[in-house]
């Protein structure tokens, strides 16, 4: 039997840092938990809605949320930033506004900020939905794969390993199919992996996309 672990969760403390920063009492803890989401799927949604850009992509890697009594920091490590950066002042503000209609909070200050990444197709999140764009545009999932794969290798990666699981090729029994290139060592703890699950709806269904990056 797989005993299967998080590989973000399995490295906390030692290569792997919190998204989230912040403290609560247990009995508030849960109330916080969504709070979290509700900022992430507010920016996602409105990234979504706001930017089409020719691959479908949004290009978020990721959103690192710290928080104090007073202020609710986020910061926005993107891929693309002509997204955000187009009038920017104007689509920054516009965005925080829909956070805080979301997020109702009275009394605390929310600020965004957004950081470039030099290298987005090092990034789990942003490859899934490059893979994800080429799925729904029936593109074979094994083409969408390697192509996956040529774009990490131009970044410092060291290995990748790619997986879809669901109904491929709108086959009536699901099935899970994989590829790997270069080490992907998840048993080694020191192993700096950068890991993302994303769920791809089709029209036969909805596809499941997992991809490990070995960094260092």
């Amino acid at each position: 039997m797989g005993q299967k672990i998080n590989p973000l969760g399995f490295r906390l403390g030692t290569t792997q840092s919190h998204h989230s920063l912040w403290f609560a009492q247990p009995k508030n803890y849960s109330e916080g938990l969504q709070e979290d989401q509700k900022i992430r799927d507010s920016i996602k949604n409105y990234v979504q809605k706001n930017m089409r850009i020719s691959s479908g992509a949004e290009g978020i890697a990721r959103i690192e949320i710290q928080k104090r009594i007073d202020l609710i920091q986020v910061i926005i490590y993107i891929g693309f930033p002509k997204l955000l950066i187009e009038n920017r002042p104007r689509r920054i503000e516009e965005l925080q506004m829909n956070v805080q209609k979301e997020l109702n909070c009275v009394n605390r200050k929310l600020n965004i900020a957004i950081t470039r990444i030099a290298n987005p197709y090092g990034h789990p999140n942003i490859l899934a939905e490059f893979i994800a764009g080429q799925l729904k545009n029936r593109v074979s999932f094994r083409k969408a794969m390697k192509k996956a794969i040529e774009l990490t290798e131009q970044t410092d990666t060291k290995g990748i390993q790619v997986q879809i699981a669901g109904r491929i090729d709108g086959k009536e029994i699901a099935r899970v199919e994989w590829i790997r290139e270069g080490r992907v060592p998840l048993q080694t703890i020191q192993a700096k992996i950068d890991y993302c699950s994303y769920t791809v709806r089709t029209i036969y269904g909805v596809l499941g996309i997992k991809i490990w990056i070995f960094k260092e």
